[in-house]
């Protein structure tokens, strides 16, 4: 509890920074769903929406990003920003937003010049194939939000990651059979499942659950491959 070891002045400036950040975030989705107005960046229309499918959905795995080790943070397929932006900001972490669309990625580097994260975040547009090449084993923690099948977005990610680093996966469902083939290839891909956790946002209606791999070894095949076969052709054990 910080009320028991900080001054009365230490605990206004916490108090002053969990302020910033919260008017932060929701700055963040305001000018997301200004933008929204003119390039489909969400399928969420109005503010209160957004603050539990967008915010709260997104700071669910925090806990999972705070336990990853020390390092750069990417987020894959971030769209709007989501989960990338909250966690960053929650965080500290120096992070990095991925995606391959050109549109979207415009948009974000205007949002976080607004957002006066700049020095912090930045923007990458490309596939995670052509940025593996380019930053391989750079990121200590990398998100994933409703964006693809664990096996693929374990494929995208092994050459991403550092040694110990971690894949962190949002779902709203998942079956037993992408579970059964996530976990056939740990040892081909060298990431292992380390955590598995089942919430409920305030709603008390949509139900999430934050799947947590970790890579333990370089992968036993040559990754990656060429771009797009991840997610067209998923592996095999």
């Amino acid at each position: 509890d910080w009320r028991r070891n900080v001054s009365a002045s230490e605990a206004r400036v916490w108090i002053e920074e969990i302020m910033d950040e919260k008017q932060l975030i929701r700055k963040h989705l305001e000018l997301v769903l200004e933008a929204n107005e003119t390039t489909n960046l969400t399928r969420i229309d109005t503010f209160d929406e957004g603050m539990l499918l967008h915010v709260e959905d997104s700071l669910a795995g925090m806990d999972e990003v705070e336990q990853a080790p020390p390092g750069l943070y990417g987020d894959m397929g971030t769209g709007g920003g989501y989960p990338g932006i909250p966690l960053a900001i929650m965080t500290k972490r120096e992070t990095v937003l991925i995606d391959s669309v050109r549109k979207k990625t415009d948009i974000l580097r205007d949002i976080i010049k607004e957002l006066g994260l700049s020095a912090q975040v930045e923007v990458y547009n490309g596939r995670l194939e052509e940025l593996s090449c380019e930053l391989p084993g750079a990121f200590s923690v990398l998100t994933a939000r409703a964006l693809s099948q664990m096996a693929s977005l374990m494929e995208l990610a092994a050459p991403l990651l550092a040694l110990d680093g971690r894949l962190i996966c949002y779902k709203a469902n998942v079956s037993e059979e992408e579970l059964q083939l996530a976990t056939s290839l740990e040892e081909k891909l060298g990431m292992k499942m380390v955590a598995r956790r089942e919430l409920t946002l305030s709603d008390g209606e949509t139900e999430r659950c934050i799947i947590v791999f970790e890579k333990y070894q370089a992968p036993a095949i040559k990754l990656p491959r060429k771009t797009g076969i991840a997610q067209k052709r998923p592996l095999k054990p």
